[in-house]
């Protein structure tokens, strides 16, 4: 990988990428990146998100930093098929950057939403809050059945939609898969997976994942409650601790029943085993507050203009993923929650790029055939399997690229298509 990832600038307005996509502005930047509006030639000029991958600072391991963020990202979103989580609609790599394209939600951040309060001398209400958890936490509770931590819920990557009442939980960029269970697991560990990069938002992520970089379902579960005191309170988690004691006291900057503060303080437990374990039990103790059962037919959530009527969780067709993980099963993916346990993952050694031996048309031909069965993530399937063998024959490269197509009879006639 190239230095010109680290010296590109940011790409004018106007400019088409990938002889498809017209850049219209930028919507943010940050140490690893940048992130642009853009419109999709090839889709109506439907606007979607362009993530530009490009770490500001220099050497080898900030390259490969971006490049493993880049992939688990897309990994992640693949996979992914929720309402309330951004589609991805494409990965690939041009003019020496590395790109993801996601659906666009056209929206504010919660800190946004926030700060309007805030100007009109107002924050969140209980009720809001309360109803707020129960929009997000079915979110959640689908990632983590899938087996994927967030590990960075904050209210700058929680959405509000214009015109729409179900927030959307956006940035999986330091997201986690998790390996499938360990029956040899035992109980103390079956939440944790350990030794991973010290990620999230200090003041939101847990002291377990800060320090120590150990994170778990419980792990989000604090995280999202530190976003609902700040909401309640519309204060800093800086000023929400006793630096001393380091213990909440967010109390005293709002008012709320005694029923909905166990929740909370339940949320924030300083020990992950004293935490909440799954978003249902969180969910369970919330339809147990019998003065938010019903307070009329609707309750204001988001504008002092906006209603949101009170409706069950929508349904939807889980869409069972294409590109398989190293240790993950389809019977752990499908598995209940509840039922999970997550084993401490060593970091595997990166291998070393080699030259493959296959002529570069033809792996092009098989990325291109690949890809109409599983979509975008062709691509980075191609990568690493050749990063994995790169003095691998024709042969075994088909062999090894059909066993990444979820139907049978399609890996037959995608085999056909290319030995013939």
């Amino acid at each position: 990988m190239s230095q010109s990832y680290i010296i590109k600038a940011e790409i004018p307005s106007g400019t088409m990428i990938d002889n498809r996509y017209i850049i219209q502005k930028l919507l943010g930047q940050g140490g690893l990146g940048r992130t642009y509006l853009a419109y999709d030639t090839r889709r109506f000029n439907e606007a979607c998100v362009l993530k530009e991958f490009a770490p500001t600072g220099s050497g080898e391991n900030a390259l490969e930093k971006c490049r493993n963020l880049f992939k688990r990202e897309a990994r992640i979103l693949h996979q992914l098929a929720h309402p309330q989580i951004p589609r991805f609609l494409a990965c690939f790599e041009g003019d020496g950057r590395l790109f993801l394209v996601q659906e666009f939600v056209d929206g504010k951040t919660y800190s946004f939403v926030l700060r309007e309060r805030q100007d009109l001398e107002e924050t969140f209400s209980e009720i809001e809050v309360i109803q707020w958890l129960k929009s997000l936490l079915p979110v959640l509770g689908y990632i983590h059945q899938h087996n994927i931590i967030h590990r960075d819920i904050s209210p700058d990557n929680i959405m509000l939609p214009d015109g729409e009442n179900l927030p959307v939980l956006i940035d999986f960029g330091v997201g986690k898969q998790i390996a499938n269970l360990n029956e040899n697991t035992t109980p103390d560990h079956m939440s944790f997976v350990g030794k991973m990069s010290l990620v999230g938002k200090v003041g939101y992520a847990p002291r377990e994942q800060i320090s120590l970089g150990l994170c778990s379902p419980s792990s989000d579960l604090y995280a999202l409650g530190v976003t609902a005191v700040v909401l309640l309170t519309g204060r800093d988690p800086s000023f929400l601790m006793d630096q001393y004691s380091l213990e909440w006291r967010w109390r005293s900057y709002t008012k709320v029943t005694n029923d909905f503060a166990r929740v909370l303080e339940k949320l924030l437990a300083d020990t992950p085993k004293q935490r909440y374990q799954s978003s249902k039990e969180v969910l369970t103790d919330l339809e147990r507050l019998g003065q938010f059962q019903v307070m009329g037919s609707s309750t204001v959530l988001d504008f002092p203009s906006t209603v949101i009527e009170q409706k069950s969780q929508p349904t939807f067709t889980t869409r069972q993923p294409h590109y398989q993980y190293p240790q993950t099963t389809a019977s752990s993916a499908r598995s209940s929650y509840s039922q999970q346990q997550y084993p401490v993952i060593e970091p595997q050694p990166q291998p070393q790029p080699q030259q493959s031996s296959l002529n570069p048309a033809f792996i092009q031909r098989c990325q291109q055939e690949l890809a109409y069965y599983i979509g975008p993530i062709a691509s980075l399937v191609v990568e690493e399997i050749l990063e994995q063998t790169p003095q691998i024959s024709p042969y075994q490269f088909i062999e090894f690229l059909a066993r990444e197509i979820p139907d049978a009879s399609a890996g037959v006639e995608f085999r056909k298509h290319l030995f013939s």
